[in-house]
């Protein structure tokens, strides 16, 4: 048994899982094939499944467009993923990591330890400890006596140092979210596309089985006649 067949377009010797019926293509698609093919008539035959995924990708470049206008960075990648079967989902935890330097870690763990409860214990316990030792321990001679001026300065450089650097980190998860966001954009875009494409590959089917069933009826009402006449 035969295992391959010449696709119509470009004739070239193909396997059968490489190749789709031409009468299967939807009528869109055909009408571009057509355009650039004009002496292929589109009505039997088997047409490359590469060749009918490219004129697919175009006919779907061409709706967006028109319904869009120019389309975007985001949208090309996804027509893109669609032309070669590709995911579009990712990590973004992982998208950012690969961009961060030591410096963003380290910002970053700076921000988680500073929001933490572990901190404000901390502090207190370092706090409560700078008062007993100058109030009560180094009563003679201590190094930071009432009103505590030094435990004030370091206060506000610590204060001074940390603000701009939880700001840091509000900024990368900022960004994290309109990567996020980007993502899901173009996951709901390719959906969106592809139930378009589901849905008119099924009226299609619909229209053809309905051609077929007529036929099959036209044929059957033909064969009663017969009958009935050499009755």
């Amino acid at each position: 048994m035969k295992q391959s067949a010449q696709c119509e377009i470009t004739k070239k010797e193909l396997p059968f899982d490489k190749l789709i019926q031409a009468n299967l293509i939807r009528d869109q698609i055909r009408e571009l094939i057509q355009k650039d093919n004009p002496s292929w008539t589109g009505e039997s035959g088997y047409v490359s499944l590469e060749l009918v995924q490219n004129y697919r990708h175009e006919y779907v470049k061409t709706i967006l467009e028109e319904e869009r206008g120019s389309l975007t960075s985001l949208e090309e990648e996804v027509l893109e993923s669609m032309k070669n079967a590709e995911t579009l989902s990712r990590d973004v935890n992982v998208q950012m990591k690969e961009r961060l330097s030591i410096g963003d870690k380290l910002a970053d763990k700076v921000a988680d330890f500073g929001g933490s409860w572990k901190f404000i214990i901390f502090f207190m316990i370092v706090l409560v400890l700078w008062i007993i030792i100058n109030s009560f321990v180094l009563i003679s001679k201590p190094f930071d006596p009432y009103p505590y001026i030094l435990m004030n300065l370091i206060l506000s450089c610590i204060a001074a140092l940390q603000a701009p650097v939880i700001m840091m980190s509000q900024n990368r998860q900022e960004e994290k979210d309109r990567l996020r966001a980007q993502n899901d954009f173009q996951i709901n875009l390719k959906a969106e596309i592809e139930i378009r494409q589901l849905h008119e590959k099924m009226d299609h089917l619909i229209i053809k089985q309905g051609q077929k069933l007529f036929e099959l009826q036209q044929i059957q009402i033909e064969m009663m006649e017969q009958l009935l006449s050499k009755k």
